[in-house]
């Protein structure tokens, strides 16, 4: 447990930051799903409306750190690349 006054206050911010990302880490991977689900119902107009949804999202997660840029630029790859398959 913290002892110091410095230390209780670093729990407090850390834990008020952990709120933080959880929510917009769940945020992104709402967005991600409802591609996700527009994919498997075969619905291609659906699915490209929930993509330019889900970018931006992914890509402010990289942004604030809760995903690395990389990781949010591949599943912004791989999700474009189904549903431009689901289009063809």
């Amino acid at each position: 447990m913290a002892n110091t006054t410095s230390a209780k206050k670093m729990t407090r911010k850390i834990a008020k930051r952990t709120a933080i990302n959880r929510s917009r880490r769940s945020r992104m991977r709402t967005f991600v799903r409802k591609v996700e689900e527009a994919i498997a119902s075969g619905d291609a107009t659906s699915a490209q409306a929930a993509l330019s949804a889900a970018q931006p999202e992914i890509m402010r997660a990289s942004q604030k750190g809760i995903v690395h840029k990389n990781t949010a630029s591949r599943k912004v790859s791989r999700l474009a690349a189904r549903v431009k398959a689901l289009q063809a």
